[in-house]
């Protein structure tokens, strides 16, 4: 018999109880990690799905593809709506023992690599086991490297590992529109709805036609609601519909789950197979995907003036394309207006026009997306030698290894991270091969072979150029401008297939990382 091998135990800290978070939360007590501590900003776990209640809200991947392989669900919509992915969450959190665990309202101000020695760059001083300091146990194994977190509670945490689990799209973005604070009326973004207001008899105003306003306005409109939607860009419109499952089928499921796992076969083959060779340029996927893109503005839209006016000017799938049935019936109706001259400015009584036109309103609602490239920020971060991560992007331009793994960073994960996001694809998904190879390399630090986990910059730049490459023939290249591109106007994406994708992540190559 060989030598016992004695693993060390990290302290973890997840910043973020989303999808992602209370994925790597399960994951890592799956592989024997048992000092994890979750910070949440919020009261509740979810996410996306927590923030998002705007009427309509739904996922525009099939719910079989959006949900954790050891957690099926026994949905009641092909694209589940918000309200019942958010009880998908909180039952995950509640299952999996997630939930009595995370540090609620309580929001990471900083994360600093070795600071408690006074250098920025020096050893850790032994508080914690991730608890705050002064409630913890000294490590046994000596001195070594870690990342002090602090919050806006006051608590500090010295930890070995950070993995920041924030989510791509989780910061409203507000429109530059001149007057904006003087409109009279009640304002707010998608985000933040305001349930308390009644809307009823009342004009509403939407500024924006991404895929949350093509959720929401056909909702307005149905409600009977006076909805004037102003339009900088149109957008291609792929139709999915999204049927609801029949009781008798969900009650097969709830005999024998395993009857779910032909449809999430089925939906995994759909995405994969289609929509992201689609969009990665597959002559015959792209062929299928314009077609019936195409047809679905052709027949949908019966006068010819508003069908131009919905037509785009750039290639299918150059931005994110939108998946709805819904919206095309909405804005053809007598109380649906698409207004797609320019905005001068916002005035008390509604929205002033280019041709000085006023559209009085009484509501205005801000589906304006969000600031895709934040990711952990606006939190302090400070890694190697003093490293700040507005030294590596406070250009615009975002690197990392494998979409996860940031040079002057080290034991620091970003989930879903540059480079990440695979054409309409599901991130609970791409988390999961993510989680797979951050624990491959906590498995290394384990086991004694390495201290600090740390890309080298040759690594991310030949990782970015490998990106660059397969951009080529991808539908991205299609003349527009969209939230995944960088300062450069590069798309940040994986131009290649899943297949590939998950390839890339099978294990780190050799000189990949640091060896200092």
């Amino acid at each position: 018999m060989g030598p016992v091998t004695t693993l060390r135990d990290p302290s973890v800290l997840i910043i973020g109880a989303g999808a992602t978070g209370m994925l790597a939360m399960i994951r890592l007590r799956d592989a024997g990690v048992s000092d994890i501590t979750i910070v949440e900003k919020a009261d509740r776990v979810g996410g996306t799905w927590r923030e998002n209640t705007y009427p309509g809200v739904a996922c525009d991947i099939p719910s079989h593809h959006y949900c954790y392989t050891f957690e099926p669900a026994r949905w009641q919509f092909q694209c589940a709506k918000g309200p019942e992915l958010q009880d998908y969450m909180e039952h995950v959190g509640e299952k999996y023992g997630v939930t009595e665990n995370v540090r609620f309202n309580t929001t990471v101000t900083s994360i600093v690599y070795g600071d408690g020695d006074g250098d920025g760059d020096g050893d850790g001083d032994g508080d914690g086991d991730g608890e705050p300091e002064g409630d913890g146990q000294a490590r046994s194994d000596g001195r070594r490297r870690r990342w002090t977190v602090r919050t806006d509670r006051g608590d500090t945490f010295r930890v070995d590992f950070v993995i920041a689990a924030t989510g791509i799209l989780h910061h409203p973005k507000f429109p530059r529109i001149p007057g904006l604070a003087d409109f009279a009326g009640d304002t707010w973004h998608t985000a933040r709805w305001r349930h308390d207001v009644d809307l009823d008899g009342r004009r509403i105003g939407v500024i924006g036609t991404g895929s949350t306003a093509h959720q929401l306005i056909p909702e307005l409109v149905d409600a009977g609601h006076d909805v004037h939607v102003f339009q900088r860009t149109a957008q291609w419109v792929f139709p999915f519909p999204n049927w609801g499952f029949p009781e008798w089928l969900r009650e097969r499921w709830r005999r024998k789950p395993r009857r779910m796992g032909k449809w999430k076969w089925f939906y995994r083959h759909f995405i994969e197979q289609f929509f992201v060779k689609a969009t990665i340029g597959r002559p015959v996927q792209n062929f299928l995907l314009r077609a019936a893109t195409r047809a679905h503005l052709r027949f949908g839209i019966r006068d010819p003036k508003l069908r131009k006016k919905l037509t785009p000017s750039y290639g299918i799938g150059c931005k994110r394309i939108v998946v709805n049935t819904t919206f095309y019936p909405a804005i053809q109706a007598p109380n649906a207006h698409l207004v797609t001259e320019g905005i001068r400015r916002v005035e008390d009584k509604g929205i002033r026009l280019e041709s000085g036109e006023l559209v009085p309103l009484d509501v205005l609602v801000l589906a304006t997306g969000f600031h895709n490239f934040n990711y952990m920020r606006p939190m302090e971060v400070v890694g190697r030698g003093g490293h700040t991560i507005e030294d590596s992007w406070g250009d615009g331009r975002y690197r990392a290894l494998r979409g996860i793994l940031l040079p002057h960073f080290p034991n620091f994960f970003l989930m879903l991270g540059p480079g990440t996001p695979i054409g309409n694809n599901s991130v609970i998904g791409m988390s999961e091969v993510q989680m797979d190879f951050a624990l491959q390399l906590i498995e290394r630090w384990r086991r004694g072979d390495v201290d600090a986990i740390e890309p080298t910059p040759e690594a991310v730049e030949r990782f970015t150029a490998y990106l660059k490459a397969g951009l080529g023939s991808t539908v991205w290249n299609g003349g527009c401008q969209s939230w995944y591109q960088d300062a450069d106007g590069q798309p940040v994406i994986f131009p290649y297939s899943w297949a590939e994708f998950v390839d890339s992540m099978a294990e780190v190559k050799p000189g990949e990382l640091r060896s200092d």
